[in-house]
């Protein structure tokens, strides 16, 4: 035998864990992301997933892997998830579906990357340290949503908040913050959980010593967005107050017919059918979608006298979607077609005072850029941009009640808090959506679309009341409690108002119900400090997110502490 010979020469080649631990993690990483992701989303009904939808990211990112490769898993997980989340996108563009998932994917995975950098740095630092730099990296997470609010036009569809549109214990807190307040704490939760795991599997504690510090301050949060919950909505049912009955027609059109010349007569007797069956039921108004007729109200005369008689018929006051066409704004210049909302009066028909939609549609209203893109707008549905409304003041309606003040947002507008803020600045008592999302076919925009309106409801403490062409309509209260949504059983054909009924019947039928709505006395005519106060939770997070990189700047990275059962012995 060698004298060299030593036991080390039968040493086992490394585990095939060991050999491919960095790409493992990736694969791992990448498919457990994209999975709690998108599950944390409507149309799922999971949304505890947006409690831990980070933690494999973040627990990957203790561990330091290589910025590359952290990087290309973490923005690939999010485009993809994405992509899955607004599926519902093929519908109008495969086009838009390829480029706006992976883009917003990608613009929010950015945060993963500040995560990459920050976590290693808080492993042996002081508490207070460490605290900054998790509240400074959920104050960044709300930044950047904030920031989808305006870029390229904005586009703030699905802020983390929505993921707890069925959850009215977090959502309070939103009437001070914003929606971002609960996008906050969701990812105060993720940090808070992944610390504590951190520090379970990878550091040498023990005993009281491997309490997480980051865990409890994030569950704290938690338990303030409960207190809130709790004082807010304690004893609701004493302070109800009437505001009327609110009929829903639902004309169900689809798209693919909506603007066919040779559809409109079809069409209108459509909604004469459903509206005449909505005044039977005695409502003080009657709701349609947006863009409802397939000619406009106002500027053509003949559809203009059609609905006022319609209103008379039906005996209440019809509040609708169509198109107004207005005189041109200079001599020799081209007429401006608005998306409007009118009241029709049953007694004196058309009101002066109607609605024009403030956010319009990229591409879909208006071509951006026209000098530049302006071969686009072929593609833009009436040939020529929308005219953009500017004017938030309220549409009045009179109820058995009282006279109650319509906020009005169009389509996508009830995804832009400002938007539904500036509506309640100027006197809304409610905020009335109007929508036509026969666009989006039977998927989950009409339920994500929603939980939108949820967080607009609980930020102002207005009603919210939905009424789309294909679905969701229904009545949403103050604090994000859905009271009515319509809903039709598949195998029978009955309709329904119980927002139960909506987990086994479908929203997208046509049809009509009248809910009577009410409204919480403690808020009629007083605003929320998020209406007050606007976006100030923004510039704290802003702040936060400066200190927390401040407090880390000279951080040299801590040794990794692994577990004592992970060291190798040595042998003798």
């Amino acid at each position: 035998m060698p004298d060299d010979f030593s036991a080390d020469s039968y040493d086992a080649p490394p585990s095939f864990w060991r050999r491919h631990a960095d790409r493992l993690w990736a694969a791992g990483v990448f498919l457990a992301t994209v999975v709690l992701t998108v599950a944390a989303f409507p149309p799922s009904r999971t949304p505890e997933f947006a409690y831990a939808f980070a933690v494999p990211a973040l627990f990957w990112a203790y561990l330091r892997p290589a910025f590359r490769l952290f990087a290309l898993t973490t923005l690939a997980a999010q485009a993809v998830a994405w992509t899955i989340i607004l599926g519902w996108l093929h519908h109008v563009t495969w086009g838009g579906l390829v480029l706006l998932g992976p883009f917003i994917g990608a613009w929010i995975g950015s945060w993963f990357l500040a995560a990459w950098w920050t976590l290693p740095r808080m492993l042996g630092r002081p508490v207070l340290t460490r605290l900054l730099a998790l509240f400074g990296l959920a104050g960044l997470w709300v930044v950047i949503e904030w920031t989808r609010t305006w870029m390229l036009s904005g586009f703030p569809w699905l802020p983390l908040a929505a993921s707890q549109w069925q959850r009215m214990s977090i959502l309070q807190i939103a009437s001070f913050t914003g929606a971002g307040g609960v996008s906050f704490v969701l990812i105060a939760m993720n940090l808070g959980f992944t610390a504590y795991a951190h520090r379970l599997l990878r550091e040498n504690e023990r005993g009281f010593n491997r309490r997480s510090q980051e865990f409890l301050a994030a569950m704290f949060l938690l338990l303030v967005c409960v207190a809130t919950q709790v004082q807010e909505t304690f004893n609701r049912p004493r302070y109800a107050v009437p505001l009327g009955r609110f009929a829903f027609v639902q004309p169900y059109i689809p798209q693919n017919v909506k603007w066919d010349p040779s559809e409109g007569p079809g069409i209108l007797r459509v909604l004469e059918t459903l509206t005449l069956a909505a005044g039977s039921t005695k409502p003080d108004v009657i709701l349609w979608p947006e863009a409802t007729t397939p000619w406009a109200v106002k500027g053509n005369a003949d559809t203009r006298a059609w609905v006022e008689h319609l209103a008379h018929a039906a005996g209440a006051p019809l509040v609708l979607g169509s198109i107004a066409i207005e005189p041109p704004a200079r001599t020799g210049g081209e007429e401006d077609w608005f998306n409007s909302v009118f009241v029709i009066d049953p007694a004196t028909g058309l009101q002066p005072h109607s609605y024009a939609k403030r956010k319009l549609v990229p591409f879909g209203e208006f071509v951006p850029l026209r000098p530049l893109l302006g071969w686009l707008g072929k593609f833009v549905p009436i040939g020529d941009d929308f005219g953009r409304g500017d004017d938030p003041s309220p549409l009045l309606v009179n109820t058995a009640a009282r006279p109650l003040a319509l906020g009005t947002l169009v389509c996508y507008e009830d995804i832009f808090p400002a938007l539904a803020r500036q509506s309640v600045l100027a006197g809304a008592d409610l905020l009335v959506v109007h929508t036509n999302n026969g666009w989006f076919g039977t998927g989950g925009a009409a339920y994500q679309h929603a939980a939108n309106s949820v967080l607009r409801a609980v930020e102002t403490r207005r009603p919210v009341l939905r009424c789309g062409n294909g679905g969701w309509s229904g009545w949403i209260d103050e604090f994000g409690s859905i009271r009515a949504v319509l809903t039709q059983d598949p195998d029978t054909g009955t309709m329904s108002v119980d927002p139960l009924e909506a987990r086994v019947g479908t929203v997208y039928f046509r049809g009509t119900q009248t809910v009577a709505v009410s409204a919480d006395s403690r808020w009629i005519d007083r605003q929320s400090f998020y209406v007050q106060h606007g976006d100030w939770f923004i510039g704290l997070c802003t702040a936060l997110a400066a200190l927390g990189f401040l407090a880390l700047r000279p951080a040299p990275l801590a040794p990794v502490k692994t577990p004592a059962h992970d060291s190798l012995t040595e042998r003798g």
